[in-house]
């Protein structure tokens, strides 16, 4: 059977990421850490706060930081100095520690009336949903 050549053909539209910077992003600058807590403080956004806060101080993934529950982090109404979680991808424990404004905002975030019974530290506002998800991580309150 006879094998037909096919023209080829150029691509009618513009590739999606032609002169956009991909890969890694550069990290945060303290300066712009210090920012973000200040901005987030004054708007009064506790939750955010929060997970800003135990973001930068654990370095977890995204997956394992939305899945922390109130008992890895509290314990008698006081915040845990020292925390100890286990990741989803590599199955390995990981320590970390808070800082004291970490563990001040976490404080208020778990007093704060929105977590009432909750089991998740940053708990979801659909119904069906336990905690929020790594993707709505990302749309967070706006900071700027």
């Amino acid at each position: 059977m006879p094998r037909v050549q096919l023209p080829a053909t150029t691509p009618k539209r513009r590739a999606w990421n032609k002169g956009r910077i991909i890969g890694q992003k550069r990290p945060l600058l303290p300066k712009q850490v210090w920012a973000i807590r200040a901005r987030l403080e004054l708007a009064g956004y506790l939750r955010d706060l929060a997970l800003f806060n135990v973001a930068i101080d654990s370095k977890l993934r995204g997956c394992d930081l939305v899945r922390l529950a109130v008992s890895d982090l509290v314990k008698d109404d006081r915040v845990r100095e020292r925390v100890s979680v286990i990741q989803s991808k590599t199955k390995r424990p990981v320590q970390f520690e808070l800082t004291e404004n970490t563990c001040d905002a976490v404080l208020a975030w778990v007093k704060s009336p929105e977590m009432f019974a909750c089991r998740f530290m940053f708990p979801s506002r659909l119904h069906d949903r336990p905690h929020i998800s790594t993707p709505s991580m990302v749309g967070l309150s706006a900071i700027g």
